[in-house]
């Protein structure tokens, strides 16, 4: 049996997960506030994004003195997402900071969006004093129990003396097992209460004992699974890329010839350009990864949760497929799809362990010949690709395809969330881990401009592009003004089309074309203005309107870097993305262009 990790293994782990050592100090005399500030720098925490408030002030107090860098945003869910971009380019444990109230009701949006995507966030916020608590003081909000659906785990301190042990159990918990978001909500005379200081705390957290090494049985079921199957598909999730598992990941497909998908949130942990790589699957998937999906016979599911875009209508998703369903977080195993091999663990002991398991068997090299046969038919039939505009208008799918090659494997994407999102997924080529930030389960508009923000501060020699859409842009664009300031140099290809896109896309399918409320007047009346715009919040604003000047302008914007950058793509308004899975429909009914046949015929079914 396992011993659990004693308390102060524990608080090891949460330093080590932020990048830290923990340093034994003698203790100190200071505040909750100082408290604060002292965890963080023990626990290696580099940057935090946040704005200061009356709750929360004493805490800015000690910051003004501290080596840690504070990036004073200009909205509190930038700061938010900027914590989310850190975290997601890093691996490290992203912080905001707000104060109380409509501060720490600002966070809500980010926090939801980084629980969704099991990203590791720290949300510290200031609470009224508390005597104050529960009596409607001004501004009061009870963060607490608002965010209990959306965060991991949540505190709210009730002495000075427990700060420091909140804060390590908190980036404990929120980088270890199924990461996620936690927030330490601090009332304002908790911060300012003397207390003595003291490092490493002894963390306390009975029961949090996440499950790392799969079990030998499954893992070996598995295996046989493999052995028999005749048309398999290693269909990988987020989870491959959190676990740092895309190494075994490779070996594993290449010693079983088994093709892969890649979802959304794991773009990156396969490479795109890799033979056995079907590309992703789903709602806007390619239609061999659909299709795959659909008539395997075996799935094996690393770090996935069966989500709706990519299933489509659960009950007609992969029919006669067996699953094997392996997930460090046990409540995703079953929840939406039966598994007939449940594997806890992470993803990397899981693949490390399959690996050992299938090579003892002696499988390797099946090629699946007439599986595969059939795969490549799919994707000589169906390739990707997009037709170009009427009346010489910008496609965006061609801009966004020519910024790939342009900028590279090695430049990070981060995306908003709508066609741009879609086209980006579809025709960038990912060949590296963490190149690709988005907001995939929330779906969340106005997360690029900070979560690029983000990126950029912990990867600062790294170029990141932000492609984002003129309703997505409207949402958060004035974190440019704190880029700006703060030396931050994102570039941002924004795919103005003039529309909420995805929106009118299915007004345009589903609705007749009765467009309401959809048209953004960016394109008729420009207003705003984008390159106007960007260069009142200090960034220097580009325009393309010709597929002519697309590579132009593209390099124009990546020989700058000494200021944030703005192009205004002014594209064509009704480009659609395809394919396309309906909401509520099988992906056997899958649309491509304007067929709205199912895609599938009899001799493919």
């Amino acid at each position: 049996m396992t011993r659990p990790p004693s308390p102060e293994t524990l608080a090891h782990r949460a330093s080590a997960a932020a990048g830290a050592v923990p340093a034994v100090a003698a203790p100190i005399k200071t505040t909750g506030a100082g408290a604060v500030v002292r965890s963080l720098e023990a626990l290696g925490v580099e940057v935090a994004f946040g704005i200061p408030g009356g709750a929360i002030l004493p805490a800015y107090d000690p910051l003004y003195d501290s080596k840690m860098r504070h990036i004073l945003v200009r909205h509190e869910q930038g700061a938010g997402h900027a914590a989310t971009g850190y975290a997601q380019a890093t691996g490290k444990v992203g912080v905001c900071i707000a104060t109380s109230g409509p501060g720490a009701t600002n966070l809500v949006t980010a926090i939801a969006d980084a629980y969704m995507d099991s990203v590791p966030i720290v949300a510290i916020t200031g609470q009224v004093a508390r005597p104050l608590i529960g009596t409607d003081a001004f501004q009061e909000a009870d963060i607490f129990g608002i965010t209990l659906p959306i965060t991991k785990h949540n505190f709210l301190a009730q002495t000075a003396d427990e700060v420091p042990r909140l804060i390590a159990e908190a980036f404990h918990l929120a980088s270890t097992g199924r990461p996620g978001p936690v927030l330490v909500d601090i009332p304002k005379d908790v911060l300012q209460t003397e207390t003595t200081f003291q490092w490493p705390p002894t963390l306390d957290l009975p029961g949090y004992r996440p499950t790392l090494h799969p079990h030998g049985k499954q893992i070996r079921e598995a295996a046989r699974l493999i052995a028999q199957a005749k048309r398999p598909v290693l269909y990988v999730g987020g989870g491959v890329l959190k676990a740092g598992a895309t190494e075994g990941l490779r070996k594993l497909a290449e010693l079983t010839g088994i093709p892969v998908v890649t979802t959304l949130m794991a773009l990156g942990a396969f490479p795109d350009s890799h033979p056995q790589h079907l590309g992703m699957p789903g709602m806007h998937g390619t239609v061999p990864a659909v299709y795959a999906l659909q008539k395997a016979d075996l799935l094996i599911t690393i770090g996935a949760r069966f989500d709706d875009r990519v299933t489509g209508k659960i009950d007609t998703f992969a029919p006669d497929a067996k699953i094997v369903h392996a997930d460090i977080d046990p409540a995703e195993i079953g929840k939406n799809r039966h598994a007939d091999v449940p594997i806890v663990g992470d993803a990397r002991h899981v693949i490390d362990e399959l690996i050992a398991a299938v090579s003892a068997q002696g499988k390797t090299q099946d090629p699946y010949e007439s599986w595969w046969a059939t795969l490549e038919d799919m994707r000589r039939r169906y390739p990707l690709g997009f037709d170009e505009p009427d009346e010489g208008e910008l496609a965006p799918q061609y801009v966004i395809e020519r910024l790939g090659a342009l900028a590279g494997p090695d430049a990070i994407y981060v995306s908003g969330v709508g066609q741009h999102q879609m086209w980006a997924s579809q025709f960038i080529k990912f060949e590296k881990p963490g190149t690709w930030l988005n907001s995939g389960g929330a779906g969340t508009m106005g997360y690029a401009v900070p979560a690029a923000m983000g990126a950029k501060v912990a990867k600062p020699d790294t170029a990141v592009w932000a492609i984002d859409g003129d309703g997505c842009f409207q949402m958060t664009n004035q974190e440019l003004a704190t880029c700006a300031l703060e030396g931050i140099p994102i570039k941002i290809a924004l795919i103005n089309n003039g529309n909420l896109g995805m929106v009118k896309q299915w007004q345009t399918l589903f609705y007749e074309g009765r467009y309401s409320n959809t048209n953004l007047g960016t394109h008729k009346h420009r207003i705003p203005d984008f390159v106007k715009l960007a260069e009142a919040l200090g960034c220097v604003g580009l325009r393309c309107e010709s597929k002519e000047d697309v590579d132009k302008v593209i390099k124009q914007a990546m020989e700058i870097n000494d200021a944030p950058v703005v192009i205004d793509f002014t594209v064509a308004a009704d480009a659609m993305v395809w394919p396309f899975v309906p909401g509520g429909m099988g992906n056997d009914e899958i649309m491509f262009a304007r067929d709205v046949r199912p895609m599938f015929d009899e001799d493919d079914i």
